[in-house]
Parts: structure tokens; sequence; C-alpha cells
């Protein structure tokens, strides 16, 4: 059984078995598929997979296959044949080839999946006919290494845990009050001052007690452009979230003449929640905020930028005479320079070829060039899809993965005030039934939330987000899929995929946590 269920799928009798003289034909656009089958396949099981005009094992693209409607594979679908002579994997674009590769790898013996050797293990699939198309085309996960930094190494398997679960974007929250990660060269002191932290709160936003250790980390330009590159070869878009005009202080610690209040100098914040310290909105922000999107453009390619936008108190524009004074001028209220300050910011994306993204925390509009991620309710998605925005839906209630995946006393400290189990994940559904088509066709896709303010670790990030990730993954594929009697069974023969991959995870069906990864032991009380 596959993750996420495949559309359409029937066994016919018979196994094609992968061996030492198995030849792999795909020509043109399809041997960058060819290329990631042996890549992915070879630490295990050892096999060349030569190229050959007359391989067992075809991969093709088909044009004529394009095409959203009934019949059509579109941007992402493909076809998988298996016979005991041979597989043919089809797709309409190469995209539908990559999503192909990962239904061949879990189609093989779990073992397949290592990162090493293993002898005496048959590399043989079922005989099967799959037509399998995504329904949504945004299937992502917001990884936030602003407040806890996370290694390039680790990144990069983190994308190949997506691209398993055929989930396509990740969006990397880079910047925040507690931290700066995304290098500028204009403004060097982002990273230097701002991707540093001198201590971070332990438990809850307000428990008052803190841990005494630096926090600081940055990635170079370099690494970053590695990791887009890294991503798209497996079908993954990296898209960059760069937080304004809120969530901004540890800019403002390295530039605090980007602030409201003249002479004052911040420190990195230490604590979690919501800093009133914003950016000012006098003409020197609105450059800095150009020039550094300029520099993300050049390292990320994705045609959507993420703004952040949300959680911006305006108690520093409403006591700021410079503030007060741009706002006169526009003939709003000081509570409006949000909207104003987001509209400015999206014209430059939009420049750019880009399109601006920024949350949405209500109801209340945006700009409308933007496409909104709702992330308070259900019905903020409903309110934006009607004016005509896209949508990502991002509900924390099924969604936000920082919170516990049960009650159970163990369970690592998340989030106060909400379980997220697997079935919640499972059961969210982007376009609900009850919205109006016009409403349900604004709708990009779903994507999961890993903020960082409880996570440390690699092995903490992937103990919080499987199996939830398999369940977001199994739903933002194909919403067909019955929780009972098609993930379930599913999920339980595909954990033995995430023990050979080494992801500490908690096990499906415990009433309690399984095992803890080490650096949770102590954070269990807030």
């Amino acid at each position: 059984m596959i993750i996420p269920r495949p559309t359409r799928l029937a066994r016919t009798p018979g196994w094609f078995t992968f061996d030492e003289h198995t030849a792999v034909r795909a020509e043109g656009s399809a041997s960058a598929a060819a290329r990631l089958l042996r890549t992915l396949l070879a630490p295990a099981t050892g096999l060349p997979l030569r190229p050959a005009p007359a391989g067992e094992v075809v991969l093709a693209v088909d044009p004529c296959g394009d095409g959203p409607g009934p019949g059509g594979l579109g941007a992402e679908g493909y076809e998988l044949t298996v016979r005991p002579d041979g597989l043919l994997l089809r797709a309409a674009r190469p995209a539908g080839l990559l999503r192909g590769v990962q239904t061949i790898r879990q189609l093989l013996p779990p073992e397949a999946l290592s990162a090493r050797p293993a002898a005496g293990v048959p590399w043989r699939v079922p005989c099967v006919r799959i037509t399998d198309v995504p329904r949504f085309g945004w299937r992502g996960v917001l990884l936030d290494v602003a407040r806890r930094f996370q290694p390039v190494s680790f990144l990069r398997r983190f994308v190949d845990l997506l691209a398993l679960h055929k989930l396509n974007v990740l969006h990397l929250h880079l910047t925040d009050d507690q931290g700066w990660r995304m290098p500028v060269a204009a403004y060097p002191r982002l990273t230097e001052v701002g991707g540093v932290r001198a201590r971070s709160m332990l438990g809850r936003a307000g428990s008052g007690r803190f841990d005494d250790e630096p926090h600081a980390g940055a990635y170079t330009a370099a690494e970053l452009r590695s990791l887009v590159a890294y991503a798209a070869e497996r079908g993954v878009t990296v898209v960059p979230e760069i937080e304004m005009p809120g969530h901004a202080r540890a800019a403002l610690a390295a530039y605090p003449e980007l602030g409201n209040v003249p002479g004052r100098r911040l420190e990195v914040w230490t604590e979690w929640g919501v800093s009133e310290n914003v950016l000012g909105v006098h003409d020197e922000v609105l450059d800095f905020c150009r020039t550094v999107l300029g520099e993300v453009l050049d390292v990320f390619p994705s045609r959507y930028v993420h703004v952040g936008g949300d959680e911006c108190p305006v108690t520093e524009w409403e006591s700021s005479a410079r503030a007060r004074s741009r706002a006169a001028g526009l003939g709003i209220a000081p509570k409006e320079l949000h909207g104003w300050f987001l509209g400015r910011i999206g014209r430059f994306l939009l420049d750019a070829g880009r399109t601006p993204l920024c949350w949405a925390e209500d109801s209340g509009a945006l700009p409308p060039e933007f496409a909104v991620m709702p992330w308070r309710d259900t019905e903020h998605g409903l309110s934006a899809a009607r004016r005509g925005h896209q949508v990502v839906m991002a509900p924390y209630r099924s969604t936000y993965l920082d919170y516990p995946q049960s009650d159970a006393p163990g369970e690592p400290l998340g989030q106060a005030g909400a379980v997220v189990d697997l079935r919640t994940v499972h059961g969210g559904e982007p376009a609900p039934a009850s919205w109006e088509p016009a409403a349900a066709a604004q709708v990009l896709g779903t994507q999961a939330q890993l903020w960082s303010e409880f996570v440390r670790t690699p092995a903490d990030i992937e103990y919080l987000a499987f199996p939830r990730l398999c369940a977001l993954a199994d739903r933002a594929w194909n919403p067909a899929s019955d929780w009972a009697a098609d993930f379930l069974p599913a999920l339980a023969r595909h954990e033995a995929r995430l023990v050979a991959l080494g992801v500490g995870h908690r096990a499906a069906g415990l009433p309690g946590p399984g095992p803890l990864p080490p650096s949770q032991l102590s954070l269990k009380s807030p």
C-alpha cells in the first residue's frame, strides 16, 4: 500500500524484479527522473540501472496526456504499468515522473529506502496498473528555521522525506523576532547580529524561565542555492519567507534605524510570542525591504515569495510621529498602514514577476494581488477565496504540528490549548464540499506548519512531523482516501519504510507517545 493513496490502482498477476542486469530507457526530459531513480535506489540495492535503448524499465514524457480534465495527467500525474517483463512509467510532464519514481520506491521492499546496503533482499515490485493525479497542486510543509536554526544537511534530508510522500513545497521561515538566517550582502549585520540570540525561553511564552545557551546560525547564499537545486531535482519547490512588517525584531537589533523609536537599541528577542517592536514605515525601511527581497529573489526562483504580514501590533505606529505623519499624508489611520505597507511590498514582487504571499489571521481585506494562507479559521479562507485571492489552507487546528499529538502525560511539550492528532490531520479538507465551486477553485492546496519554539534538533522535528505528515500528504493528494479503509492499513505498512529511513516517529495507533527523541526528554513540562 502506498502513501498517498493513488487515485486508481489495480493489482495484476506477477512480479517484476530489479537485478544487476536491469536497464533503464529514458530519453530527453525523462532523463532527470531516471537519474533520480538510480540515485535513490543505489545505496541500499547497489544496482547500476544502466541506461540502454532497450531497457526493461521505461520512463517517458508524453505531452499528449497533459491537461487538467478527466483523463488528463496534468502537471504531476503519472501512469505506472508493471508487468513481469518490464515497467513503464509515463507522465505528461517531467514532474509527474518524479512522483512516479517515489511510487516505485514504495512498491519495493522497505529495505530499498535504507542508506546502507541491504544484502539478500529480492528487489521486486508487484505487477500493477496505476493512474495517479493529485487533487491539489500545493502540498507543503513550513519549517521554522528562524527560531531554531537547522543545518542544510538536515534540510536536504527533510526534502527527501517530503518527496517520498509527494509533498512538493518546503516553506522556509527564515526570519522572525528570534533570529535572522537569510544572508543579505547589502546588510551583513542581519546575520552577524540578528542571527545570534543570547538565550532561549524554556517552556511556553511567559514562563519566565530561560536557558543560558546562545543560539546562532545563518545560511550562505551558496548553501541555499544548493538546497534549491537539490529540492528541484526531487520535485520540491523551496518557498522563502521574510517576515515584515511585524516579527522583525532580529532585523531591528541589527539595524535600529529601521524601527519607530530613534536612538533605541534592541537585542534579538529571547522570548516566544508576538513582539510589539515592528518595522517603521519611512522610506528607508521600504528601501531596505526591497533590497532584502531583491537578494531573496536571486537565490529562490519560486513563483511565490512569502512576506509574513500577520501579527503586527500597531502600538508603535500610533505613538511614532514619523508613522503618524506618513498615515496623515496618505489620509489613513495608523492601523491602516499595515495594508499600505504590504501593498507597496506586493507591488515590488509583482513587478519582479513573482506572486506575494502572506498569512491571513482574520477575514479582513488584504491587498488583492496577494495569495494568502489563512491559519486561524477555515472561514477566513472562504472569505479570502470569495474576494478572489489564491488560498493555501493552513488552519492551526489541523495543520500545526507544533501542537501535541496526544494528551498523554509523556508527550513532548507543545503549544497549549489543543491536540492535533493523526486523525485530525487526516480529516482536514482544504476545500470543503460546503464551499461554492468558485471559491473552492481558488484553493491551491494546503500545508503543515512546524514552528520551532519547542523543537531543538532534527530528531525533534521528525518525531513531530511523522506520521502526521503522512496523513496530510494522503489527503492533499487524494481527498477520497478513507481514514479506516485506506489510510490506516497503508500506514501500518508504511511504518517499516520510516524505520528503514531512520525516522524517529510516533508509532501509529499508540494511546501514548512512542519513543521520544533525546532532546525532548527535558521539555515535557510547561
